[in-house]
């Protein structure tokens, strides 16, 4: 570990390494991100590669035999957006019952955010790129502080008046979601996987046709 690692407290994604035991993880990152002798990945990938090797991990400890694609297939029905809650209520009664902790495995799931900050910040990883590249990656940045921020002061006006008993809920958790819609075609967007796909896809489409 570098000076800069040892000099920083843990944060998610590491701590996440250390306790599934996927030594080696954090370079694999690095390397996927920065395209180290393969084409560069986006933070979102680099989100699923990660929760997906959290869940394997889990369900090995478990010892849950799985079928070539069954990993990815389960995957995508705890997480993708498309999927009905009947569907993702199936995925996760099947991994209880097969001794799967997921509700703890589920939290430890990480965000795009949270790999950004582990590589850019922890890791002290500068990513190769080109002036249009530092320029979405400057946006990229601001997004996520001041989306941070928006979720910090939300979090501690909530628990204030908690509290005080001004307000009447349990324990909360925060989750700012800013939503990015292209009036061309109605598509919504996360403003990060906007930025990082560079394009919206009716434009990428149309490009294609085009072609």
């Amino acid at each position: 570990m570098s000076n800069r690692q040892s000099e920083r407290p843990d944060n998610k994604v590491e701590r996440v390494i250390r306790d599934y035991g996927l030594d080696g993880l954090g370079d694999e990152l690095e390397r996927r991100w920065i395209g180290d002798g393969r084409e560069q990945q986006s933070l979102r990938d680099l989100a699923d590669h990660f929760n997906r090797e959290v869940m394997e991990s889990a369900m090995d400890e478990a010892n849950v035999v799985t079928l070539q694609g069954e990993l990815e297939n389960t995957y995508e029905l705890l997480t993708g957006d498309d999927v009905t809650e009947g569907a993702r209520t199936q995925a996760r009664n099947r991994l209880e019952r097969e001794g799967v902790d997921v509700e703890s495995m589920l939290s430890d799931f990480v965000s795009h955010y949270a790999i950004h900050t582990y590589l850019r910040e922890y890791r002290g990883v500068e990513y190769p790129d080109s002036d249009d590249d530092q320029q979405r990656e400057k946006s990229v940045e601001t997004i996520q502080r001041l989306t941070s921020r928006l979720t910090a002061v939300t979090r501690r006006n909530v628990e204030n008046l908690r509290s005080t008993e001004r307000l009447d809920v349990g324990p909360v958790n925060v989750i700012a979601d800013v939503q990015v819609v292209c009036e061309d075609c109605g598509r919504q967007y996360d403003p990060i996987d906007l930025i990082e796909d560079g394009a919206c896809r009716c434009r990428t489409n149309t490009n294609a046709d085009s072609e």
